[in-house]
């Protein structure tokens, strides 16, 4: 086989080779550094002093003695790929002034080393001061500087051409966020909670065990109403003791009547509570009348409490419904409120026969959406469809509105126009009665049916609640036990109860790992100045960083609606001398934007509130 012209015999011998490959490297870099790093017409890559005839080893054309500058084009590979080709990792391009590049193919060992060094190319102190030269030029200039890194791609879209400033590939890009507004308080939450979970990062060891000395101080502070002032962050809760004190006192409520056997809250749907339990009222008349007198006691000093602004709220929790009493000043009304929940028909018509006054917030809410998107025919027209089938609607409901139409209850002039008046059998009176209040009945036992009393009304509504007997169950595990009776201060006749707290460390998986998360948990009628107070108390000792799951005694989560009264401006009425704390107290006085739902989760970042409900 005759040798063909530029067929190198020793092609074949890897030692060989590698041999060739290291011989041009250095005379690549031996002609890069003599002619000043311009660009030439030889090709990057080519050293003149190649034997001639021979082949390079990257792909190209022959070289020869005769035309040894690289005049001649260089071929392409059809075997080269786009990986084979092209190594931003081995090659830097420098742009010098006169807008010539060169470049710098790096060796085997200079890459190995490379790699090596999280894969920072390493040239000598001349290439670095020429890149650096370069690259402050060309700040200047508005000219850009291509570099190379891992993360590049021939295929990535270039930057900007008219940005005056040189970017680094690693940097990370600048873009301008718009910080989220901090929230320093959450909305007021009228409603019952009967269990809260708190977690943070930050141990909660401190809330549990208190000493001996230390409970006594937050009972005493409690009922002197007296409030220390903390930190905005502690950096050892457990170790202060002003901390533990006023979580003692956060976690204190009183209550009438108090049976140690016996759990008085919640009340409704409770009777498995019950069941089982001694009840020696339950066929004692005399004993259910001495319960009776003293409750009516209690229930007459709250309200002489609320009214005199020594009491900013209270409970009455009885069987079948919650009545929540505000004072003036508190939730932006400027007299009494009570909110009753859930009610009946029956006991809206025996507060109407006492001359109470009372309005359905949210009927009356329905209603005035109702009639301003012009929709009332067509509620109307379904109201009596259902009424006809036998089934209520609380569509078209209110006070003088009772979802029947009236022409049918006069006369059947109808009847007689058409000539069938005797074939027609007209409905009686009671038959009208009922069709008149199905809408009424519908309400029962629905959140639609919380019914607010305001003003005097108020202190007619206690007398009524003394002297009714529908407060009290007549039958079953709860018969003759009086309603049980809530406050954040001391009252005639009640007794002083402190909230459960108990203190657990866990661990959560966050992704594949797990984190060593604290939580703490507090069981009992929890009032809303209670948490407000927990909360308050929690800022500082978890540096800001906590959450809290709330779980909310469902008949309670209404009394966050609006009443439909004169509504005054937060602080215009003295509630200093109520026996909250002020923080608290400033937060009672705001109104309510819940609507007739309840907080499900509180959680605090960075100082900073977010809310569900």
């Amino acid at each position: 086989m005759s040798q063909q012209a530029g067929y190198s015999p020793s092609f074949k011998r890897p030692a060989e080779i590698m041999r060739m490959r290291r011989k041009r490297a250095q005379s690549d870099a031996g002609v890069f550094r003599s002619s000043g790093g311009k660009g030439s017409a030889d090709s990057p890559g080519q050293s003149s002093s190649s034997p001639a005839g021979v082949r390079p080893f990257s792909p190209g054309p022959l070289f020869n003695t005769q035309n040894s500058s690289g005049g001649g084009k260089k071929r392409k590979n059809p075997f080269a790929n786009i990986e084979n080709t092209y190594s931003p990792r081995k090659k830097l391009v420098i742009y010098n002034d006169n807008g010539s590049a060169d470049s710098y193919k790096l060796t085997d060992k200079e890459e190995y080393e490379g790699k090596s060094a999280k894969k920072e190319c390493r040239v000598d102190l001349s290439l670095s001061a020429r890149l650096n030269e370069a690259e402050k030029q060309e700040i200047f200039t508005s000219k850009k500087c291509l570099t190379f890194s891992e993360a590049d791609s021939p295929f990535k879209k270039e930057e900007e051409e008219l940005s005056p400033v040189v970017k680094s590939p690693q940097a990370p890009i600048d873009r301008t966020s718009i910080a989220p507004p901090v929230c320093v308080e959450y909305p007021v939450d009228w409603s019952l909670k009967t269990r809260v979970l708190f977690t943070s990062p930050v141990s909660l060891s401190w809330a549990e065990q208190p000493k001996a000395q230390e409970e006594a101080l937050g009972l005493s502070q409690h009922c002197r109403a007296q409030f220390n002032s903390l930190p905005h962050s502690l950096q050892d809760p457990k170790s202060c003791s002003e901390l533990r004190c006023a979580f003692q006192q956060s976690l204190v409520y009183w209550q009438h009547p108090a049976l140690p056997w016996l759990s008085l809250f919640p009340r409704i749907n409770a009777e498995r509570n019950f069941t089982g339990k001694s009840t020696p009222w339950a066929q004692d008349a005399a004993l259910q009348q001495s319960l009776m007198r003293d409750w009516s006691i209690s229930l007459s000093s709250l309200y002489s409490l609320l009214k005199s602004r020594l009491c900013p709220y209270f409970y009455l929790c009885s069987y079948q419904f919650t009545v929540l009493f505000r004072a003036a000043g508190v939730g932006g009304h400027d007299s009494i409120t009570a909110f009753i929940s859930p009610t009946t028909r029956g006991l809206r018509e025996a507060m109407k026969s006492e001359g109470i006054e009372f309005s359905l917030p949210l009927v009356e809410e329905r209603k005035k959406s109702r009639e301003h998107h012009g929709e009332e025919e067509v509620e109307k027209a379904e109201v009596c469809c259902e009424v006809k089938e036998g089934s209520g609607c609380l569509t078209d409901v209110g006070e003088n509105s009772d979802g029947y139409n009236e022409d049918e209850d006069g006369s059947f002039s109808w009847l007689e126009e058409m000539g069938v008046q005797d074939k027609i059998k007209k409905p009686d009176g009671i038959t009208i009665q009922l069709r008149k209040e199905a809408h009424a009945v519908s309400l029962d036992h629905k959140p639609e049916s919380v019914v607010c009393v305001a003003g005097t009304h108020t202190f007619t509504l206690i007398n009524f609640l003394i002297n009714c007997k529908s407060v009290v169950a007549a039958a079953g595990s709860q018969a003759g036990l009086p309603p049980t009776l809530l406050a954040p201060v001391s009252f005639k006749g009640a007794t002083m109860h402190t909230l459960k707290a108990r203190s657990v460390n866990v661990k959560s998986q966050v992704g594949s790992t797990y984190k060593n998360i604290s939580s703490l948990e507090i069981t009992g009628p929890i009032l809303p100045s209670s948490f407000h107070t927990i909360t308050n108390l929690l800022r500082p000792a978890q540096k800001g960083n906590f959450s809290a799951s709330l779980y909310t005694h469902t008949p309670t989560a209404v009394m966050n609606i609006h009443a439909n009264k004169q509504q005054v401006a937060g602080g215009s009425v003295d509630l200093s001398g109520c026996g909250v704390h002020p923080a608290s107290i400033q937060q009672l006085q705001q109104p309510s934007s819940l609507g007739k739902t309840a907080l499900t989760h509180l959680n605090m970042n960075n100082f900073s509130y977010t809310w569900k409900n």
